[in-house]
């Protein structure tokens, strides 16, 4: 059975297949990637028969931990991109649609990102690279 190619289905997932392909540099990608929004899985406390529908006060998104103890937050590109890699963890079967640098504003220092995990077609961005990304942000040198 061979594998289908990935077919963007978003100007993000446009901007991220030409990063891996070398037509688009890492910073102007990063540039590129604080602009768009991204789909952020979120864990509810139980369902009550709506789907989709948050019961929480308090959103907890999707972080697991590397074997290093490295704390990841996991993000995607679309809802769709998530379906297969939530199906295996229960209680995050909804999540929402938010600005990349609204995220990036809220995280706290030390924590990585991966875009798309599991997927051919993902990034996973350092903790270096997400405070240079939130001192862009203060800076004002990148418009969100």
């Amino acid at each position: 059975m061979q594998e289908q190619a990935f077919e963007p289905k978003n100007e993000l997932e446009k901007k991220l297949l030409a990063a891996m392909e070398g037509e688009l540099s890492s910073e102007d990608f990063m540039r590129e990637l604080m602009a768009q929004q991204i789909f952020i899985p979120i864990k509810d406390d139980k369902d009550v028969g709506i789907q989709g529908f948050q019961l929480t006060t308090k959103a907890t998104p999707l972080v697991i931990q590397d074997d290093d103890g490295m704390n990841i937050l996991v993000l995607f590109t679309s809802p769709d991109r998530a379906q297969h890699f939530l199906s295996e963890l229960p209680g995050y079967s909804g999540g929402l649609l938010a600005d990349f640098s609204w995220i990036v504003e809220r995280m706290e220092p030390g924590f990585a990102i991966s875009v798309n995990p599991g997927l051919d077609v993902g990034i996973d961005v350092e903790p270096e690279i997400v405070s240079q990304m939130l001192e862009l942000l203060a800076a004002g040198a990148v418009k969100n």
